[in-house]
């Protein structure tokens, strides 16, 4: 007689799957580049990548080589700096909302617009400017 598994993990992804494929994600948008257009350079389904940013599907070790290069990045940019930062070992609620910031479309172009400024001076004059614009709206 066969049982059927009861555990939930079965439909939640893998806590560094989920990772890896966040920063797929993260780095196809900060390139401006479609789940299409990842998964033609890929040979894959843009449904297949899109399992691979929700985590629902593991990224196999030479696709996730190949991942790297199309995306420009080492494969190390796919992992945290220390196995900690991972899942709910370790990782806080302030790493997370930064990263839901980063990947969202305002994150994506805020960093895109700021990364363009050269001059260390400017850059810190509207990290001050917008320090100034969140305190006055906490009041």
């Amino acid at each position: 007689m066969m049982t059927k598994k009861t555990t939930t993990s079965a439909k939640r992804p893998n806590s560094t799957d989920a990772y890896v494929g966040s920063r797929v994600r993260m780095r196809r948008k900060m390139l401006g580049m479609s789940q299409e257009k990842l998964g033609e350079q890929l040979g894959i389904t843009f449904q297949q990548v899109q399992k691979y940013e929700k985590g629902a599907n593991r990224v196999g070790a030479s696709r996730l080589q190949t991942i790297s290069q199309v995306l420009e990045v080492p494969i190390g940019y796919f992992f945290p700096q220390e196995p900690a930062a991972v899942g709910g070992m370790g990782e806080s609620a302030q790493s997370d909302y930064i990263s839901d910031f980063m990947m969202s479309s305002e994150g994506i172009e805020l960093n895109r617009a700021f990364a363009q400024i050269k001059d260390p001076k400017l850059r810190r004059k509207v990290i001050d400017l917008v320090r100034t614009m969140a305190a006055s709206e906490a009041n």
